[in-house]
This record gives C-alpha cells, structure tokens and sequence, in this order.
C-alpha cells in the first residue's frame, strides 16, 4: 500500500555564524550552483513521493519565498511564517493541519547539504516499528557538533546528548528525520525543540528511536569556509572530473586561469588571474591579474586588481567605512579569515 508522505523543511534560522553574508541572503537561499540551497533539498524530497512539503519561515522569509516558489519538482509548498521563530518542534505544531493528511512526516533542515538517502531512511523505518527515524553522518566529527548522537550496536538510538552506555558509538545528526504524525497530538503549539521537546522524553517513556548512518557527504554550512567546501564538493560530486563550473551569465575572461572553481551568475573574473578553490557569489567582481586561494567572494563584492588573497572571505565595505576587527578594508572591499 502506498504511503502518504509529507515534508517539512525547516528554513527559519538566523545564520549567525554565517554573516555577513546572511545579511542579505537567508541560509536556505545560498546559492549552489545555481540553485538555492534548499531547493536542493526539496528537489531530493519530491523524487522521494513527497505529495507536498511545507517550509517554515523566520529571518528574510520573503526572500526565501521567492526563491524557492510555489512548487518544486512538481511538488506543491506551503508556506508557515512564525514570529516569533518556534524551534524545530514548535515549527511542526504549527503545521499540524498540513501534517494530519500523512502517514509519515520527513523533516530536513534547510541549511545543510546532502544527497539526501530518503529510500533507506523510509526503509528503515518502516520495517523497525520506531517512532522516529533520524539520519547521522558518519563522516562528520562528533566533536565539532556537540559530542553526536549515542547509537548502540543494532542501530538504536540511546542518548542524544550527554551520557551514554560505554558500548555506544556516536555520530552526527545530519538534519533528516522521519516521525509518526501521532507524536504531534496533544503537544503545546509554541517554540520548542524536537531534542528537548520530543525525542528525550519519548525515550525516557521507553519509546524506540531508530538511527541509518550514511557515509555521503553531508554538510552543515554554518561559516563560510564550510559553505564554501560544500559547495565545492557538491560539484564535484555531480564533476568527478574537478572541472570549474560556471553559471550562465558569469563573466570569465580567456586569460584567466581557474581551477576548481564555482561562478554563479552575474559575477566577473578579469584578464589574467588565477582563482583556485574559491566561491564567487553574484555580482562578485575579480580584477586582473588578482590571485584567489581557497576564498570566498560575497555577493557584489571587489577584489582589487592584482591583490593576491588566500583563505579569505571577500565582502563590500560597510557605508561607514567600518570592517570587521578581524578583517581588513582595500579599496570597496573587507578581507575577512575564513572560519
């Protein structure tokens, strides 16, 4: 028999750490080539079965709206404005209407990268009896994202944060998970966490929280140097060639020499210079004979002619003229460590 299954995708943060980029553009409408980050995800979803997803919306959610639209893939969305921002769990009450029709409830963050393995995510599911079925990343370092999720050897989750039994292993959550809409009934509508919220105390009640760990690459795009590995990565994994990509209406001159690098639209590279592992956002501007290592290029940003940079985030300086304390202000344009 043929489920019923609904998305959420969970669009409403701040990316902080992101800024100044997300000063203008929301996380979830970054672009990888060519493509808004999100839409990546909700592209993975409808080739899924999803019938219908719901994004929730927060920080810049107009610009969200209209980057993504009103379908995807076929894929109708609906659309759920909060304020205040609700959380992961308080975004999921408030779409309860949406949700009642499903028979289960994937839920994705809209601010991380993955070719998404919702099959074996639905497979596991199904055939364990959980209530909930989360997808950790075993590649990701446990460490860099507050000690990981605690897994015994059949695969059940045991603790989410904090103690563990010693034989348990950990990984990270990757931000997909499949729920039974039945945790939803009787829940408080207002902003909460799904950790907090739901999952330990379903475990503390006994319930099974299931766990599939995938070795794809999953990124969490929460600074920009990681923004810019993914989105290199996600090239390459559709280029195993290592080729640059280069969206239409990017402006490269024939002299410059690239390597490794993603041009969305609207962005320009002069004569004779070398761009390497870097991110050129739109409008993002390189003079001649300017040298680019592992950089980030920001929206309508300039790096100078003949300025030679490596490892550095490249954004236009503020109307005041300030720069970051950790950046540095040539001409139009801060340079800022990439983190």
């Amino acid at each position: 028999m043929r489920i019923r299954l609904r998305a959420v995708v969970l669009a409403a943060g701040f990316g902080t750490r992101l800024r100044p980029l997300t000063e203008r553009c929301p996380k979830p409408a970054l672009p990888v080539a060519g493509r808004p980050l999100a839409a990546l995800t909700l592209e993975r979803l409808a080739a899924a079965g999803c019938e219908a997803a719901a994004v929730n919306l927060h920080y810049l959610g107009d610009r969200v709206r209209r980057a993504l639209g009103e379908a995807v893939g076929g894929m109708p969305l609906t659309y759920s404005v909060e304020r205040p921002i609700q959380g992961t769990l308080g975004a999921l009450t408030a779409l309860r209407s949406f949700l009642e029709p499903a028979d289960l409830v994937l839920v994705v963050n809209g601010d991380s990268l993955c070719r998404w393995p919702l099959a074996r995510l639905l497979r596991r599911h199904r055939t364990s009896g959980a209530a909930a079925t989360l997808l950790l990343a075993a590649r990701a370092r446990p460490a860099e994202f507050g000690g990981g999720v605690a897994v015994d050897r059949q695969g059940w989750i045991v603790a989410l944060r904090g103690g563990a039994p010693r034989a348990a292993g950990r990984a990270v959550f990757a931000g997909a998970q499949l729920l039974e809409p039945r945790l939803l009934a009787g829940l408080e509508v207002g902003p909460a966490g799904l950790v907090e919220g739901l999952y330990e105390p379903l475990l503390a009640a006994g319930e099974r929280l299931a766990a599939v760990t995938t070795r794809r690459r999953w990124f969490d795009l929460g600074t920009p140097e990681r923004y810019r590995r993914a989105v290199l990565a996600w090239v390459r994994g559709a280029r195993p060639w290592g080729r640059s990509w280069l969206a239409p209406g990017a402006e490269v001159d024939p002299s410059a020499r690239l390597r490794r690098v993603v041009v969305e639209a609207g962005a320009a590279i002069a004569g004779r210079a070398e761009v390497s592992g870097s991110v050129l956002l739109p409008g993002a501007r390189v003079g001649r004979g300017a040298r680019l290592e592992r950089c980030v290029v920001g929206f309508d940003a300039e790096v100078p002619a003949g300025a030679e940079l490596a490892g550095r985030l490249v954004t236009p300086a503020a109307p005041a003229g300030a720069a970051p304390a950790a950046g540095s202000r040539v001409g139009n344009a801060v340079f800022t460590p990439l983190a």
